[in-house]
């Protein structure tokens, strides 16, 4: 470590200098220097290392009981590793030399007061403070990484309070200190000293708008006791030893990483001299604390479910009931959305992205809420956001959005592996329009928050083709029990073409698909015939089936996959003003909880009284040890372009890899 202070010692009367323990003090001898010195001696009292560099080419030498030739560019260093018990109570001596006299020129004395400065967090990441790394001004990524890990405080601990805790400049409950990360800034040396120095703590203006401090100053069970001294308008805080030499800070985020913020934030401590009144205060020390906050993870339909969130409106009961047994089956908690808070909103899949951020310390489920603003704008806000559940959303400023804002266009993938990168959080995907078409895409604001996230980058597919618009009417994931650990899903025509016309050559080609769908769901029954003698039909599927391989591609490429990890799902879709929609009930739109999946019933050809579609199905996930579960989703959602998973949404478990050992 370079020096941190240059002391001049002084030749008519005795120098003092403060050093801080492990910190190196560069001693500058040249200033009233006797005439004919050629020779200098050093020693310094025990627990004072000196050191003498000769050249700015040589190393260091321990200096010793020895001369030294003294010329330009001979550095002595001073160095102190433990506190001092009194004021001065140590000294470096210099001695100057001619080269034809026995007896010193002269004598010029440093005195020396050593204090420990230290500002400690959780550098190790295992939620205890750490003090045996060099450089605690670097973050470093991955499992030999190291640097301190912020939260952003935006859940809400105190019920009776209607605002996120971070919202304000208090401390409203015990339980919202469990969310912030504890900063301890350690003072060793004589109380004397700070008689005439102080210690400040300090932060950027930036930073102060990004996180905030609070001092705990009186006892700890008492939400008072912590005072806000950094954030926002607070940008240095003059720090009084209320508990001698060791002063607790506690630190929330205040904004995740986004456009224009990389998600670190610095504190320092200096220590400053102001024991001269006819000069301005002088740094002696700073020490440095990096903090990176906290990401917001995504997780995928291959994480085993926790909660799982659906909407009752006025035509949906059967469709509620089968989610609640499904949601038993699989051990999960249902919550269901009343008619009066979602006032027949029932797209919930579409409002809200449910994830979680992660600490040592500390992780708790956080909800994006989308900019669609839909009816059930305030579900997530009033009804999500609590004790231990966090609240975030991205909304553009001009709040002009389109259907791919809504979050059945946001997926996020199981951990892989692609050109040569490990995922282990897996990669998000969001739906857009082709590299250089002026198709609809994500609003900027929710690109930018999702790619500052950095832990799963985002792969944009294309979506623009869809009359809505979202990436999961084409493709799902399923959890598996083999080495991969996951099927990709994906809506094929082509699939769905062949099947048929193996029906067809069986001699099914008269069964119907359709019959037996009930309710308002009005639609005419047509057969396996009909459909394959339909060149309008076929046509418009083989323009859906090249989109869908031009996702495949991407997919395969970005997310290392091959085809033995990609099953075809016979789908057919068809068109609505001149975009793409699903002609039956859209199979691969399906609730994933664990090994139970909850999947559109497509009331297709029955062929030996069962539905070809359903078979077909079955025949190719069953096998993997899943359960399938087929839905009537037809009138209160297929009918309005939507299946099972738009209509549902889940909480799942955290990923069992924590995001710091990523190797970035």
């Amino acid at each position: 470590m370079s020096p941190q202070r240059i002391v001049r010692v002084s030749l008519e009367h005795p120098t003092s200098a403060v050093c801080v323990a492990g910190v190196e003090t560069l001693v500058d001898i040249y200033g009233s220097v006797p005439e004919d010195t050629a020779m200098f001696e050093v020693y310094g009292t025990p627990g004072v290392d000196v050191y003498i560099s000769p050249t700015m080419h040589r190393g260091r030498e321990r200096a010793e009981s020895r001369r030294w030739r003294f010329g330009v560019g001979t550095e002595i260093i001073v160095v102190m590793n433990s506190p001092s018990n009194d004021i001065n109570d140590s000294h470096v001596q210099i001695s100057y030399h001619s080269s034809h006299q026995p007896l010193p020129l002269a004598y010029a004395v440093l005195y020396l007061t050593c204090v420990d400065i230290t500002l400690d967090c959780d550098l190790n990441r295992e939620g205890r403070g750490d003090r045996n790394f060099l450089d605690k001004r670097q973050w470093v990524w991955g499992p030999s990484g190291y640097g301190a890990i912020l939260l952003v405080n935006c859940d809400r601990d105190d019920p009776s309070y209607g605002k996120r805790d971070n919202s304000d400049q208090q401390v409203r409950c015990p339980q919202d200190l469990e969310d912030m990360s504890v900063m301890v800034l350690r003072t060793h040396g004589p109380a004397a000293l700070f008689e005439d120095h102080k210690l400040v703590l300090h932060t950027s203006s930036y930073e102060a708008q990004r996180a905030r401090v609070f001092h705990a100053c009186g006892p700890k069970d008492s939400c008072e006791a912590y005072l806000h001294v950094l954030g926002q308008d607070k940008v240095s805080y003059v720090v009084p030893r209320f508990h001698g030499g060791e002063e607790h800070f506690f630190v929330e985020g205040l904004a995740f990483p986004d456009a224009g913020f990389n998600g670190l934030i610095s504190f320092h401590v200096t220590l400053l001299d102001d024991s001269n009144e006819d000069f301005s205060e002088s740094p002696i020390f700073t020490d440095t604390a990096v903090f990176r906050v906290a990401p917001w993870i995504m997780t995928p339909s291959t994480q085993p479910p926790l909660e799982v969130y659906v909407c009752r409106v006025r035509n949906n009961t059967c469709f509620v009931n089968a989610v609640a047994e499904l949601a038993e089956m699989a051990g999960c908690k249902l919550t269901i959305c009343p008619q009066d808070e979602n006032r027949n909103d029932r797209w919930i899949q579409d409002e809200m992205e449910l994830g979680y951020i992660q600490a040592p310390h500390k992780t708790f489920p956080v909800v994006f809420d989308s900019p669609r603003n839909g009816e059930l704008q305030d579900f997530p806000y009033k009804r999500i956001l609590g004790p231990d559940f966090g609240y975030v959303t991205r909304e553009p400023r001009d709040k002009s959005v389109s259907g791919l804002d809504s979050f059945g266009n946001l997926e996020v993938s199981p951990p892989v592996a692609a050109n040569g990168q490990e995922y282990p959080l897996g990669r998000i995907l969001i739906g857009g329009n082709l590299p250089g078409s002026s198709g609809r895409r994500v609003t900027q604001v929710v690109r930018d928050f999702l790619h500052a996230q950095r832990v799963q980058p985002p792969v944009e597919l294309f979506v623009d083709w869809l009359a809505v618009g979202h990436v999961d009417e084409f493709l799902s994931f399923v959890p598996t029990h083999d080495e991969k650990g996951f099927r990709l899903l994906l809506a094929s025509p082509s699939a769905c073409f062949r099947l048929f016309q193996e029906k067809q050559k069986w001699g099914h080609g008269r069964a119907r698909l359709f019959e037996g769908v009930v309710g308002d769901g009005k639609v005419k029954p047509i057969s396996i015939n009909q459909i394959l003698s339909n060149d309008s039909l076929i046509g418009y599927n083989k323009f859906v089936q090249s989109c869908i391989d031009w996702n495949r591609e991407v997919l395969k490429r970005e997310l290392g996959l091959t085809e033995r990890d990609i099953i075809d799902i016979p789908q057919l879709f068809k068109t609505d003003r001149r975009k793409a929609a699903a002609y039956f009930p859209d199979l691969v739109n399906m609730l994933v909880l664990g090994r139970f999946l909850g999947i559109p019933k497509p009331f297709g050809p029955l062929i030996n009284g069962r539905c070809c579609l359903e078979e077909k199905v079955r025949s190719l996930l069953e096998p993997l040890g899943l359960h399938c579960t087929f839905i009537d989703d037809f009138t209160p959602y297929h009918m309005l372009h939507g299946e099972v998973h738009c209509g549902t949404n889940v909480r799942r478990q955290p990923f069992p890899f924590p995001w710091w050992n990523m190797e970035l």
